[in-house]
């Protein structure tokens, strides 16, 4: 019997460059952890500087890798490119984990919460992608990982501005795809379902978080994406609760 050796064709995360937005939050600094095990290069940004700070110190990370940023600030966003590439030779890997949920019924939502939901989940990302895509396709190569989660495909009462939002992401990087079919930089879209996590620590919804998928698993899914094969692209991906299928 022949016994043909094993030829793993993934990517390897090992000596990757990773800009991780959104890590001080549930998802985001379980995620910075199994990333910084796998031996990535990692660099931190999120709105609060003492969390990052700790986040950086756990993870034994320098502190020219790590900034605090408003994503959708575009001073906060030039600073961030300035100190990244200051510190970095090359982006791999663009994760946005970011994002604000405001969760009320359409004659409750302020014109103030349905504009900061905009500027968080679909103006920071524009920025970020405007800002650290040219240094891609210098490359001809590279991988941005979005997280629209399911309301970025199905509706839910209550959710009329985090689904827009959402849904434009969607729209947004599906339309970049396009601009990028002649190079290798990918574009990877996560749909996860309710996560237990802090997003709901301030959101006036009965919910059954015991129900939920666990942040861990939910960075698990963004680790396991940062290894796509080679010569293929993860477009779409979909994780979500069993008593919550929506898609």
């Amino acid at each position: 019997m022949i016994v043909y050796p094993l030829k793993s064709n993934m990517e390897q995360i090992k000596g990757k460059n990773i800009l991780l937005v959104g890590a001080t939050g549930s998802i985001g600094s379980e995620t910075a952890r199994m990333l910084a095990t796998s031996g990535a290069q990692l660099f931190l940004t999120g709105r609060n500087e003492d969390k990052l700070a700790a986040l950086a110190q756990k993870l034994n990370l320098p502190a020219d890798r790590f900034i605090a940023a408003d994503i959708s600030n575009k001073e906060d966003i030039d600073r961030l490119k300035e100190v990244y590439f200051a510190t970095m030779s090359r982006i791999d890997v663009l994760i946005i984990a970011s994002g604000i949920g405001i969760i009320k019924p359409v004659d409750q939502l302020g014109e103030d919460e349905f504009l900061k939901t905009i500027m968080a989940n679909l103006y920071g990302p524009y920025l970020l992608v405007k800002a650290f895509l040219p240094a891609m396709k210098e490359e001809k190569k590279g991988l941005i990982i979005n997280i629209p989660g399911v309301l970025g495909k199905v509706p839910m009462a209550g959710a009329a501005a985090y689904s827009a939002s959402k849904y434009g992401l969607t729209g947004m990087m599906q339309s970049i795809r396009e601009e990028l079919k002649r190079t290798e930089i990918r574009i990877t879209n996560l749909y996860l379902g309710g996560v237990d996590s802090a997003f709901w620590d301030n959101i006036d919804l009965r919910v059954q978080r015991d129900k939920m998928i666990v942040a861990e698993e939910a960075a698990k899914t963004i680790w396991f994406l940062c290894q796509q094969p080679s010569s293929a692209v993860i477009s779409e991906m979909v994780l979500q609760p069993f008593n919550h299928q929506a898609i």
